[in-house]
């Protein structure tokens, strides 16, 4: 029997929801057709150093999301009960969108929440290919990403840059309305790290042209199980995987979220993690506790993060 193209919109299966329907004709979880779906192109310079550089990186957000995390910074573009009228469907506006960015002098492209869009960011990235523009490719994804999909993208991604959100099932389902999220971001992770491996290889300006950057976003109250998502990646994976630790989370406005969340994380609970961060040997970044002052995008303006 011949093999079927997990590229093919027919029948999706591009994410762990599998949902199996013709995206041609209708639309399964994510909401969103065979065509791009793009909230946003701009140059984003609050990203990792190693990503941002001076210059930026040129972020092209994809609308909606295959998790619905219930405190998502993102909402704006990320609810798949929304759609914007200004919004990018056309290949071939989103390809010129980027391309002036990176005639300005960027190196890299970022697609963030790329999951249920893969078979799209990989038409973009052709046709980028094709016009003789060979950015760095950053796969900004929230983990929750197929194994075999991940495969398709050997060759294609440059660099791997997902979230590790959730150990604990339980929070998994009760935040973002997945029981099987640790199960499906670990084997997720693991397949980023066969392919790219724990060393980060930079260019002469010290950008990123080939790796794994894994995030975790401490959440208030949960310390714990993020310290259990790092002994998960020690015990597991590797000691010499770069880690961005972030204590950015706030409450986002307009949100009916669970008293636990409503808050910021206590500056106690992320020391906690770091001294795990720290003694088990990890490498990458941390946050200054302030952070969550800052990285609160608004995506009804023209640049949603004010850097």
């Amino acid at each position: 029997m011949e093999k079927r193209n997990i590229f093919d919109l027919s029948f999706c299966t591009l994410c762990p929801h599998e949902c199996g329907v013709n995206r041609y004709t209708q639309t399964g979880y994510c909401n969103v057709g065979a065509k791009p779906m793009v909230s946003s192109i701009f140059p984003h310079k609050g990203e990792e150093p190693v990503i941002s550089g001076e210059k930026g990186i040129c972020n092209v957000f994809f609308a909606h999301c295959n998790l619905q995390c219930i405190f998502c910074q993102n909402h704006q573009i990320s609810r798949n009960g929304k759609h914007g009228k200004n919004w990018l469907t056309d290949t071939k506006i989103i390809v010129d969108d980027i391309k002036s960015l990176l005639d300005s002098g960027i190196g890299i492209v970022g697609f963030v929440s790329p999951s249920h869009q893969v078979a799209q960011m990989v038409d973009i990235v052709n046709s980028l290919n094709k016009s003789g523009y060979k950015p760095i490719i950053v796969f900004n994804s929230n983990g929750y990403d197929k194994v075999e999909t991940l495969k398709m993208l050997e060759g294609i991604v440059d660099v791997y840059l997902p979230d590790l959100k959730y150990y604990d099932s339980t929070l998994s389902l009760k935040f973002s309305r997945v029981s099987d999220y640790f199960v499906v971001a670990s084997k997720a992770i693991k397949e980023m790290y066969r392919q790219k491996g724990s060393t980060l290889i930079l260019n002469n300006e010290g950008l990123v042209d080939f790796g794994l950057i894994i995030r975790h976003l401490v959440l208030p109250g949960h310390a714990n199980d993020s310290i259990n998502l790092l002994n998960f990646l020690a015990e597991e994976v590797s000691t010499k995987l770069y880690i961005s630790l972030m204590s950015q989370y706030y409450p986002p406005a307009g949100l009916s979220l669970p008293n636990e969340l409503n808050q910021h994380v206590g500056i106690e609970e992320y020391k906690k993690v770091i001294e795990v961060l720290e003694n088990l040997g990890f490498r990458g970044w941390i946050q200054d506790i302030e952070s969550n002052q800052s990285y609160r995008p608004d995506f009804e303006s023209s640049t949603p993060f004010s850097e």
